[in-house]
Formats: structure tokens, sequence, C-alpha cells
């Protein structure tokens, strides 16, 4: 399974950044060893269900540890006896652009 997923901390920093807090919520996921990509408005992680919502919720609750609030949006490609997909996906569509 894929999850794409954003956690949007709340900022008390008088800059309004919330750089550290995401920091630390990516960190969780590299640490978890899963396959993972972190773009400007995702990170993205591949794994079975089980083990990707146990980092998803460790990763929300590290930004809860510093942020009053925490918003998550979450997409999910569920598609059991696929692995692989993170860079599969990616490639099929570049492999039609060259086409």
């Amino acid at each position: 399974m894929l999850v794409a997923f954003s956690i949007s901390p709340t900022s008390t920093d008088p800059t309004g950044s919330v750089t550290e807090a995401v920091a630390a919520a990516v960190r969780v996921v590299r640490e978890s060893g899963l396959p993972n990509e972190t773009t400007s408005m995702f990170t993205t992680i591949e794994g079975e269900w089980d083990e990707v919502m146990a980092v998803v919720k460790r990763a929300v609750d590290v930004v809860a540890e510093v942020s009053p609030r925490v918003g998550l949006v979450l997409k999910a490609d569920i598609r059991p006896g696929f692995e692989g997909q993170l860079s599969a996906k990616v490639e099929r569509v570049e492999s039609a652009l060259r086409s």
C-alpha cells in the first residue's frame, strides 16, 4: 500500500514557521525503514497497512508534542500483492511521456 500524507501543525513560532515540526515528522518516516519520498506538499510511504499507519501515527504524535493543533491529510492506494509501487508508478508515467 502507498500512503501519501501531509501533517499541518499550528505554529506557536512568532514567525509562523512550522519547519522544525514538519522535519520531526519526516524524520520519523525516514527512521521507519519503509520506502518513502518527501515532496513539497506530501510524504509518501510504502508498506503493509499496520506498519504504514503506525508510522503516520508516530509522525502525528511527534508534531503534537510541539503543536496545540495538528491537521492530517491522507490518501491511500491499497493494492494487495504489489510492492515497489513508490517508484514503479512514476516510471510507468515517465515511460509513457517518452513514447
